[in-house]
């Protein structure tokens, strides 16, 4: 079995190795490397080391293996050449388990088709334990499948009765904007609290994370509103302590004074009824270079100002920690005058079509699980109280206390915010 021969009261000899010069290099290039596998690395050593002169059981003290090895990859050696060191063997021991394509759809179908007792979703263990498998092939089988189940993300599904109207306008803004006018994405991020934490964090240092107190004590709140320009990312701001339709006209007449001259204003809008106030209507009627475009009901995502919103959140006010509401707008403003000094513009890159795509595979999805639960929402009006309330706010515009209005201001004549044909 083993190379080399034993004369009567002599030790065995193992039989020599030659290396060519080239082979040496090749061998000692791989001991070195760091992408070698641990397998290789050894048997070149054992190469090398028996090319020296060395004998099986020097070679195999070296490197604290059996002698036999040595002596085996000594044998291969001689008889292979250097091919057959750079076979690597399957991770593991012994057989793996295969598993048929049913069992492979009984696991999917039980993922997404039912749920744990007392649980509203799988987790590796418990499903390898319900399908009697290892929890490791749960894994392989979900992440072959792109299964996370633990995650979830938040959507609602427009029922706007004038939703693609309405999203043909903004998305053709974004990416067919009007020349010679501007397109502002505006939008009030409201009751930002001023947070202060009960006891001072620990710092981050090697191998831990900052931390900070579960508790907190609350210093006020104050009500930021934003105007986030298209084209070249710049933020106009203004904070107050509330967010009502006197607040708006005030942020109106900013932009007014930031942006002067006739050029028109073409503004990206919610439904919130601060939005649509009568006074509000009045003061657009008076100043016609102000152009609403107005998103469909539950389509915040379409206003980029909200993209910029997060950074504000994630970047400089989630962590901090404000003693009272004068800090916390100082600290916005800090964060906006840094990003005006460099500004970065959101790219909007989806079409009409491809939202309208992933909209109606999700309404397919919706209508198999509850059939009419994606139908157009109707508008219901409201009644006057018997308080004599009806010639009020609330009685002759429904829409001014909701963001869940339908209604689609008309453009102006000429002006459209629809790609050229």
């Amino acid at each position: 079995m083993f190379s080399g021969s034993k004369s009567p009261g002599m030790p065995r000899q193992a039989q020599p190795i030659t290396l060519k010069q080239e082979d040496r290099l090749e061998l000692q290039r791989r001991v070195t490397a760091h992408g070698t596998p641990q397998q290789v690395a050894q048997r070149c050593q054992i190469i090398l080391s028996a090319a020296e002169g060395q004998q099986d059981k020097t070679i195999a003290a070296g490197l604290q293996i059996n002698f036999k090895t040595v002596a085996l990859w000594r044998a291969r050696f001689r008889s292979e050449g250097t091919d057959c060191l750079w076979e690597v063997a399957a991770a593991g021991r012994g057989r793996k388990p295969h598993y048929s394509d049913e069992k492979i759809k009984a696991i999917i179908s039980a993922t997404l088709q039912t749920r744990p007792a007392g649980a509203t979703h799988w987790s590796c263990r418990t499903l390898a334990e319900q399908q009697g498998i290892s929890k490791d092939t749960i894994h392989r089988v979900w992440q072959s499948h792109q299964l996370k189940p633990h995650l979830q993300k938040t959507f609602k599904l427009s029922r706007d009765v004038k939703f693609l109207e309405k999203l043909t306008d903004v998305v053709g803004l974004y990416l067919n904007p009007p020349e010679k006018a501007l397109v502002l994405r505006v939008d009030e991020k409201s009751q930002i609290q001023a947070l202060d934490r009960t006891q001072l964090g620990l710092p981050p240092k090697n191998g831990r994370c900052g931390t900070m107190t579960h508790d907190y004590k609350r210093n006020g709140t104050t009500t930021l509103f934003a105007a986030l320009e298209l084209a070249q990312g710049k933020v106009v701001r203004q904070c107050f302590a509330r967010h009502r339709n006197r607040e708006f006209l005030q942020f109106l007449r900013r932009l007014d004074q930031e942006f002067p001259g006739d050029i028109p204003l073409h503004l990206v809008m919610d439904n919130y009824g601060t939005h649509k106030h009568p006074k509000v209507k009045a003061w657009l009627k008076k100043h016609p270079r102000f152009l609403p475009h107005f998103v469909p009901t539950s389509s915040r995502w379409l206003n980029l100002v909200q993209r910029w919103f997060g950074e504000l959140t994630s970047k400089r006010i989630r962590r901090g920690t404000f003693l009272n509401v004068p800090e916390l707008i100082t600290a916005i403003e800090e964060f906006m005058d840094t990003w005006n000094r460099n500004p970065k513009p959101f790219v909007w890159t989806a079409t009409v079509d491809s939202i309208v795509e992933k909209l109606r595979r999700c309404r397919q999805t919706l209508e198999n699980i509850q059939p009419g639960c994606t139908l157009p929402r109707s508008r219901k009006k409201r009644k006057n109280n018997s308080s004599g309330l009806g010639n009020t706010t609330l009685g002759c515009y429904p829409e001014a206390n909701s963001r869940d209005d339908t209604s689609h201001p008309n453009l102006p004549p000429g002006e459209s915010a629809l790609p050229p044909a």
